[in-house]
């Protein structure tokens, strides 16, 4: 990127040494993939190990046939790679792609095919995309355009938060406005949530995590059912990755693609929110053998994808295809592309969709030791951005607690979901696997993990049921899908709390809540590092549907009135983040509290009692340590049983006293008698609450 840099400034002086078709030309600079603006015209340059020739394609904006076509000479190849600089070339007057050529024989995974425009797989920006739902051409045909680089960050600085102080809130970018209820200028847009950042910073999240930003086709696969058209809305089945999503900003970027990405990113950060990425390596939206031919196919297909001996494709994806992620010229794609977006939008983390198809070697098998996930940990360039993967993939590898971490991958902790559900639901027998998840899971991050640090705790995410929808269906509801109910997961772990699906009924409705806020709650007091879905926090729901992969409609925007509907949700959401701020030790480990309390703790409904067993149905966690302010004690209690239940809680030593803090059972907000001296405590029915040791 500094060569790019360095080359876009026109601190060289460069002339052409060759003319082609009327275009005066000479070698490029081979090391910078892309198209690169240069002082004098466009330096472009491509990789392709197998073809026997490659031909740059020029258009005018918008137009299906090129106005010049340009072979690359053979003396502007060293090795597989092609690289040429155009002069005279106005980044604003022209898109490109690339026609490859090379031997057909399909059975050895061989494809090429001449007649095929092609891609830049280092596109900066695609074109024909910025229209959500419209879709470009049938033939999907993209062509590329130059990126200016030039966007004004102002004094900005990352947060660069350690990873324990964050806490995420996983947002869809054109679902988070597009409802009217939002109320902002710029519906379904990155400004949409910039006009929302008074809101997140209200709230009091630290980080938000972005679905699928690079540029995708909503179109694919594009269906009616029941009236609605269904698309490809979640958007994970990238068509570049270096290129944002064009259909998600507010105005055209011509040749500045980006820039609102940026803003949004660069005032984020300003208000001390980072931005993490939900990233797609593990597939490309090419499919399988029945799919679109429009980039990495036509470049070097049995390089960049995984393919059987007779030429077909792995599927551990899910997808169709499966990136040959630890070919060395797909990993330094990858490195490049992250670099790129670490750089140029100062993205503080990525999260890896699928990530265990990064481990895997170019057969499918596993690798102990991929070089690919060793060599994103160790790079100087994104040492500071947090690695997040989600440790499993379709081809039934699952990971977690077992990913090749190398002392620096954090994980989507599946296995707290799983545990953590069942217990809040009231399945008691979990007890001994919430106290393992409450506490940072060490029974699965130790070794070449972070501790606690790997632990991305999470009840709900986009994939799956909303935390309203946990607690108001026992079963899914996807028939507006298309596919009779049979997509989406079954191992809900889910409780209609008496009813399914809306009801009027005050009992069930209360109930709900405080199934809720027990699950904030928990979220929100236990080690490591928490994330959940926007919306939860005002109980938005999806109607049932744990797949809303292709609702680009009101099962998945978020309804914004529920905000106000339900602010009692909300206000305490903010009331348990601004908590677990507050107090340190539930995040880490301190110095050593003078109360002579362990750092972390489990206790039954007795204090000291660590006998946990398949009938415990009462579970409590205790922080101890010394902060800034002084002693740092916090003590959360679980009655997870539909019986009330009397806890005690520890002795504290003389001058010190337990006080409440919430308690889900209690009406409004939680709110508890904070002047009474607590020795014991009744738990209602399927409650939490949670202390604080303070002087007296």
């Amino acid at each position: 990127m500094y060569g790019e840099q360095i080359v876009a400034s026109g601190a060289l002086h460069l002339i052409p040494l060759d003319n082609i078709n009327g275009y005066d030309v000479r070698p490029g600079f081979y090391e910078i993939s892309g198209a690169t603006a240069l002082r004098e015209g466009v330096n472009f340059t491509v990789c392709s190990l197998e073809a026997s020739s490659v031909e740059l394609l020029l258009y005018h904006r918008g137009d299906k046939e090129p106005y010049a076509v340009l072979p690359f000479p053979k003396h502007y190849q060293i090795g597989s790679v092609y690289s040429m600089i155009v002069f005279g070339l106005d980044i604003y007057d022209f898109e490109y792609a690339y026609r490859v050529d090379g031997v057909h024989d399909p059975e050895k995974g061989l494809i090429f095919d001449k007649t095929k425009p092609l891609l830049d797989p280092y596109a900066r920006a695609v074109t024909g995309q910025s229209v959500w739902g419209e879709q470009p051409n049938q033939d999907h045909d993209y062509h590329a355009r130059v990126v200016v680089n030039d966007f004004d960050w102002g004094d900005h600085a990352d947060p660069m938060k350690p990873i324990e102080d964050l806490i995420i809130y996983e947002l869809h970018v054109r679902g988070f406005t597009k409802d009217p209820s939002s109320g902002v200028s710029h519906p379904g847009t990155f400004e949409g949530i910039r006009e929302k950042i008074p809101y997140l910073k209200d709230l009091g999240i630290t980080a938000v995590e972005l679905m699928p930003v690079f540029e995708f086709d909503e179109t694919m696969g594009r269906r009616e059912v029941n009236g609605r058209m269904l698309l490809d809305y979640w958007g994970y089945n990238p068509v570049s990755f270096f290129a944002p999503n064009t259909s998600y900003t507010a105005n055209k970027e011509f040749n500045r693609e980006g820039d609102e990405l940026k803003a949004l990113i660069r005032d984020l950060n300003s208000n001390g929110i980072e931005v993490i990425l939900d990233v797609v390596f593990n597939h490309t939206a090419e499919g399988n053998e029945q799919g679109p031919f429009f980039s990495f196919k036509g470049f070097d297909n049995r390089v960049y994808y995984m393919l059987t001996p007779d030429g077909m494709y792995y599927n551990f994806s899910g997808c169709g295809n499966t990136l040959n992620c630890n070919h060395p010229v797909v990993q330094m794609l990858i490195l490049e592309c992250l670099r790129y977006w670490t750089i140029e939008y100062h993205v503080d983390g990525f999260r890896f969709d699928l990530a265990s198809i990064l481990g895997r070697n170019e057969d499918g098998s596993p690798m102990s030791q991929p070089p690919l996930l060793k060599n994103l940990a160790e790079d100087p360039i994104l040492r500071n951005v947090k690695l997040i993967a989600e440790a499993w993939d379709a081809g039934g590898l699952y990971q977690v607690g077992n990913f090749p971490a190398f002392s620096r991958w954090a994980e989507w902790n599946g296995k707290y979901r799983d545990d953590m559900r069942s217990f809040l639901k009231g399945d008691y027998w979990f007890a001994e696997a919430a106290a393992n998840r409450l506490t940072g899971s060490a029974d699965l991050y130790s070794g070449q993990y972070q501790g606690y640090d790997s632990s991305i705790n999470f009840l709900t995410c986009h994939d799956g049921f909303s935390l309203w929808d946990l607690y108001s269906y026992n079963e899914k509801h996807n028939e507006d899908n298309g596919w009779n109910n049979t997509d989406g997961s079954d191992d809900n772990r889910s409780w209609n709390c008496g009813a399914e699906g809306e009801t009027s009924d005050p009992e069930i409705q209360k109930l709900r809540f405080q199934m809720i806020k027990n699950a904030c709650m928990s979220l929100m007091c236990s080690r490591g590092t928490p994330m959940f879905l926007s919306g939860d926090e005002f109980g938005d729901t999806r109607f049932g549907n744990n797949n809303p992969y292709c609702q680009d409609n009101e099962i998945s925007w978020l309804n914004w009135n529920r905000l106000e509907e339900n602010r009692e949700l909300y206000s305490f959401f903010k009331k348990m983040i601004w908590f677990r701020r507050e107090h340190p030790a539930i995040r880490s480990d301190q110095k050593p509290s003078a109360t002579g309390f362990p750092a972390v703790s489990v206790h039954t409904n007795r204090p000291w009692d660590g006998t946990i067993g398949s009938e415990t149905k009462a579970l409590a966690i205790c922080y101890a340590g010394k902060a800034a302010q002084g002693e740092d004690l916090v003590y959360m209690a679980l009655n997870v049983y539909w019986e009330g239940q009397k806890f005690e809680l520890p002795k504290l030593p003389d001058g010190y006293e337990w006080r409440c803090f919430a308690d889900t059972a209690l009406d409004g907000t939680g709110k508890a008698d904070h002047s009474s001296v607590i020795t014991e405590y009744w738990m209602h029915p399927r409650s939490a609450a949670v202390f604080t040791g303070v002087k007296r």
